[in-house]
């Protein structure tokens, strides 16, 4: 769509082209033989809604169900993981699949896959505003978009997705 300046269209272009080839490699050893289940799409604190728990159906409620899509589980599940050193993300892992699996099986080899999801979201993101832009509304509300400083600042996101490719998966088990 010509939103990418020129003056760092290359670098946005390598660092597209090496994190899309380790999302890949993460999605080739991450578990080829994983179920898909029907989930969210775009699961974080941000999409639930909690009403009082004294009220008839009270408690959380899932909205914006516009990015419902068949994937596997860890897709629902990442996005609620704050940041955060290892050994706590570690931690938040761990409650997270201990009530998750009250509910639905998970598959450990799953979570090879969070960083390259994630990697996918914040390429996914510009792409997004990227197709509405003739929406009259996008460019008031995005006015930065476009801008060479969004577009260095997404080049450093991916050079440190690149990094976050290149560690060792969180593992529970």
């Amino acid at each position: 769509h010509q939103m990418i300046p020129l003056e760092v269209e290359r670098e946005w272009r390598e660092a597209f082209a090496a994190a899309l080839a380790l999302v890949q490699d993460a999605f080739a050893q991450g578990a080829t033989d994983r179920q898909l289940i029907r989930l969210h799409g775009d699961c974080h604190p941000g999409n639930i809604l909690w009403t009082p728990a004294e009220l008839p159906g009270g408690g959380p409620h899932f909205v914006d169900l516009d990015d419902a899509r068949m994937g596997p589980a860890v897709q629902d599940l990442w996005m609620m993981l704050g940041g955060g050193e290892r050994h706590e993300r570690l931690a938040q892992l761990a409650e997270l699949m201990d009530g998750y699996q009250e509910f639905h099986d998970f598959h450990p080899r799953e979570l090879a896959l969070i960083e390259g999801l994630r990697s996918l979201r914040l390429i996914h993101y510009s792409a997004w505003l990227a197709r509405r832009w003739d929406d009259p509304a996008f460019p008031m509300s995005f006015p930065w978009f476009g801008t060479e400083r969004y577009w260095g600042e997404q080049i450093l996101i991916l050079r440190e997705q690149l990094a976050a490719l290149d560690e060792e998966p969180l593992r529970l088990y």
